[in-house]
């Protein structure tokens, strides 16, 4: 049984306003994200396609997966994407307490600043995802204090969900995505086949509408 939302309603907009769902936007923009890299072939895929056209994303990384692939993470700053944070170990902030979870953000965030530094690069935003769409209201105000922006979603793909087809996570994105939308998907294993399958044509199909294809910042 399905227990999410491919369009966030808009009450859960206005109860968590502290968190930005989307952007508002008259100009035809929106916001690609990409959950859980970066890993070997699935992330390169997804930085090939976006270099194909010649479009940014936001890439919300998990430090463990930094640690073991930095050439790949190097590869996401080096084109020019955001980066956001994941988590270290892809918490579930739900079964984590407090003072854990607010340290396991902090060694994925070392380890973006480490990398950043080797690069001779500076980075300037602070943007956290939490793994599972899920996080506490105190960890969220303590994330928020520490100059971090929640970036939640608009439109969710499902491409994580192995009981719908290919077609289906296409549809997900055509049929919700609008002006200012942050969408989700996932540059993991798991995804990989719906993320193969989608994310061409929907480069291609929201290029062919005068869309641009922006990174947070």
């Amino acid at each position: 049984m399905r227990l999410y939302f491919t369009k966030t309603p808009r009450i859960l907009k206005r109860l968590f306003s502290r968190y930005t769902w989307c952007f508002a936007s008259d100009k035809k923009e929106i916001y690609l994200t990409f959950d859980d890299g970066p890993i070997p072939e699935v992330t390169e895929f997804v930085l090939d396609q976006l270099k194909s056209y010649n479009t940014k994303a936001t890439f919300f990384c998990i430090g463990d997966n930094i640690k073991k692939h930095p050439t790949i993470f190097s590869r996401i700053i080096n084109e020019g994407h955001s980066i956001g944070n994941h988590t270290f170990n892809h918490l579930n902030s739900w079964k984590t307490n407090n003072a854990n979870y607010i340290d396991n953000t902090k060694l994925c965030e070392n380890i973006i600043l480490n990398e950043f530094e080797k690069l001779g690069k500076l980075k300037t935003q602070k943007l956290f995802r939490p793994p599972y769409g899920k996080l506490k209201k105190s960890q969220s105000v303590e994330l928020i204090k520490k100059g971090y922006t929640i970036i939640m979603w608009d439109v969710l793909s499902a491409d994580f969900d192995t009981s719908i087809t290919k077609e289906k996570c296409l549809e997900n994105v055509l049929r919700n995505t609008q002006k200012g939308s942050i969408i989700v998907f996932h540059d993991s294993i798991k995804a990989s086949e719906k993320l193969y399958y989608a994310l061409p044509k929907i480069l291609e199909e929201f290029t062919r509408k005068g869309y641009t294809f922006k990174a947070i910042s």
